[in-house]
């Protein structure tokens, strides 16, 4: 196999992609088999320190997805990108946080019209002066943790782990009281449900890093271009509260409004991409029951030295699941042309919040509705002690049919051996699960000490682990492709109804 180089045939390549060949059926075609060489290649080249760790939105990432298409190209994948290639090109605008944000409101007050009941202070007059502002600054009163957007107002809700369940209200920003322990899987269900943001009292975790913490101002999420607002899904705004701050909070009415500003930069265009290959099925009867096999191929780039390297290289994070995907192309290309359209996507800016597969979502080759299942692929370069030998997990695995059907036909497939990770929430099949596509991620990430670390290189690779884990899914994707079968979620595990 030839490795790509920047700027030789690949230009070529891609002004005839639309053309092709698609590999012709053979009869009595023999079980698919791993390429070990093939997979070596890939991780060779995507993790090498020439490619200077495919920063997300970099020069580096479009030198990955040249690489990529080029070989979809000579496997015999048909392009599905833009304009009759295999690149989607994505503009991107970001503003940077520039002061600590601040988190506002009024003792006793909530805006006029409000439903909720307050303070018998706030009601004895309609003239009544408006109270002062209470004013709590990040690295203060309060920690900033995860933020989507630089305003953000709304009601205030109160919901208690530990006390009866009840519903959130949408735009609400809800105060959520997990008694001490890690919010953090609690929280992303709040926010699944509508909420705005949600405020919770510190825990051991933070409380360890609250003066680093403080130092540091929080990201801004990054807007996709063509992703029209409100359409991106779940947003995660996070915020900790002191003990103090949060004993204070108790006793605010709710319905009280909140408000969490963030001062920012002017906004600084750039671009990512995803690279996108399709091929068309052969059974008109399952042309409404398309398979995305996906992965993301950008990581860290070059940051900050660890023992004097610069370079996160992203090995496992994700050039093996880039690596799995292009072998699983090379297969389904060169055997006979499968019953459904099998789509292939490799996509940009994960690390930066899932940006090339929101794009995607609103810009896929066929619409949503006609897709059956997505497998993406996070992270499975080496072992997971959690499980047995050359094993590969699912996440969500009890929300769907998916993974116990693969697993029966031989896929050494089985369930996400770290649920307190949320790790079905956490990678681009998330973006498409939101929108009612059963989509789940393939890894068998261990919780190593190199994750998101320069120590992520080829070196850290288990090849032995990386063939044998993908070669017992090659059969079971092939029939994927060729049958009947369509994925479903159970009752109500559907992250889009929830």
């Amino acid at each position: 196999m030839s490795r790509f180089s920047p700027g030789l045939p690949l230009a070529v390549i891609l002004l005839f992609s639309s053309a092709a060949p698609q590999a012709a059926p053979a009869p009595d075609t023999p079980p698919p088999e791993v390429c070990a060489a093939c997979i070596r290649e890939h991780l060779d080249y995507l993790a090498s320190d020439q490619l200077r760790g495919r920063g997300s939105a970099t020069p580096d990432e479009l030198t990955a997805a040249k690489y990529i298409a080029a070989e979809l190209h000579k496997y015999g994948v048909p392009p599905a990108g833009d304009r009759g290639g295999y690149i989607q090109h994505v503009t991107l605008i970001k503003r940077t946080v520039i002061a600590p944000p601040r988190l506002v409101w009024r003792r006793g007050y909530a805006p006029p019209g409000s439903k909720e009941t307050h303070s018998s202070e706030s009601q004895a007059s309609a003239n009544a002066p408006i109270p002062k502002p209470v004013v709590w600054t990040h690295g203060k009163e309060m920690l900033v943790l995860r933020l989507a957007r630089a305003r953000i107002t709304g009601p205030l809700q109160k919901i208690d782990l530990a006390g009866e369940p009840k519903p959130v209200n949408r735009g609400a920003m809800v105060f959520l009281d997990a008694h001490g322990g890690n919010p953090r899987a609690a929280a992303v269900k709040v926010m699944e449900q509508g909420a705005a943001a949600v405020l919770v009292p510190e825990y051991p975790q933070v409380r360890e890093h609250w003066q680093q913490s403080a130092g540091r101002l929080p990201k801004l999420a990054t807007e996709v271009v063509g992703v029209s607002p409100g359409s991106e899904g779940m947003e995660m705004n996070l915020v900790a509260l002191s003990k103090e701050a949060a004993s204070t909070l108790e006793d605010v009415p709710e319905g009280t409004e909140i408000r969490l500003r963030a001062p920012t930069s002017l906004p600084v265009i750039s671009h990512t991409r995803n690279v996108v290959g399709e091929i068309r099925g052969s059974d008109p009867a399952l042309a409404q029951a398309a398979i995305l096999l996906s992965a993301h191929m950008d990581h860290l780039g070059v940051g900050a030295p660890v023992n004097g390297d610069s370079i996160y290289n992203g090995a496992d994070d994700d050039a093996s699941g880039t690596t799995a995907v292009l072998e699983l192309a090379r297969v389904l290309a060169a055997g006979p042309r499968p019953r459904r359209t099998v789509i292939f996507a490799l996509f940009g800016s994960e690390e930066l919040g899932g940006l090339g597969s929101t794009y995607f979502r609103e810009h896929p080759p066929l619409p949503l509705r006609d897709l059956a299942a997505n497998l993406e692929f996070e992270m499975i370069g080496r072992s997971d002690p959690a499980v047995p030998e050359n094993t590969l997990w699912l996440t969500g695995w009890e929300r769907s049919n998916l993974g116990p059907v693969l697993a029966e036909h031989g896929a050494r497939l089985v369930g996400d051996p770290h649920p307190a990770e949320d790790f079905f929430a956490r990678s681009d099949n998330y973006v498409l699960a939101q929108k009612g596509v059963v989509a789940q991620t393939v890894s068998s990430y261990g919780l190593h000490g190199d994750y998101h670390q320069p120590s992520d290189d080829v070196a850290h690779i288990d090849f032995k682990h990386m063939d044998e884990a993908i070669g017992s899914l090659l059969g079971p994707v092939e029939w994927l492709v060729n049958s009947d079968f369509r994925p479903e979620w159970r009752a109500g595990e559907d992250p889009a109804r929830q």
